[in-house]
């Protein structure tokens, strides 16, 4: 079975806003990186260590060693653990402080999220104002024509009319509260 859409268009061929808005975007993401604070570089360079293969191996490597000494299998090494208490507080204190780094990086990827979000709102409100005042213009063009428009009277209506994003969200909110009394 063969795909319905065209391959992409190689990067040569992009247009040239498109070029402009990923260069905005790359450049707003370094200025953003460049801003963040010490501490956040730091959490975020631990989050990114302790994310990686490499903190596992280095864990599988040193517990391993831990636990396989203080078992009494590697000789002339004397067990200094032998009831593992140690081990369990040691892992302990770190799942404190690497939850605590990872919740601060969650944090600043929440609040690029929450950017882009409202950046999107922002774009798709712009459209849909835009894609409006397109239908009426094309009413009145085909009106001007005397041109029938392919469309029922009631639909022009809606296309013509402006979305108050207001109204959406108290739709929205309503129908949350309608399914939560629901369930």
């Amino acid at each position: 079975m063969t795909s319905p859409t065209l391959p992409p268009p190689p990067a040569d061929k992009l247009s040239s806003a498109l070029k402009r808005n990923i260069e905005a975007i790359e450049k707003r993401r370094a200025d953003e990186a460049e801003q963040a604070k010490l501490e956040e570089r730091i959490a975020d360079a631990i989050t990114g260590f302790t994310g990686s293969m490499r903190f596992v191996y280095l864990h599988l490597a040193v517990y391993g060693f831990w636990i396989v000494s203080n078992l009494g299998f590697i000789p002339g090494v004397p067990r200094f653990d032998p009831t593992f208490v140690v081990l369990a507080m040691v892992a302990s204190v770190e799942a404190i402080f690497l939850s605590t780094f990872v919740l601060i990086s969650q944090n600043r990827m929440a609040a690029a999220a929450d950017k882009r979000a409202d950046l999107d709102l922002q774009i798709n409100l712009l459209t849909e104002h835009e894609l409006t005042k397109l239908a009426e213009m094309i009413t009145a063009i085909a009106d001007r024509l005397d041109s029938r428009l392919p469309l029922s009277d009631r639909e022009v209506r809606e296309i013509k009319s402006d979305i108050a994003p207001e109204a959406v969200l108290d739709e929205i909110e309503a129908h949350r509260r309608e399914q939560e009394g629901t369930s």
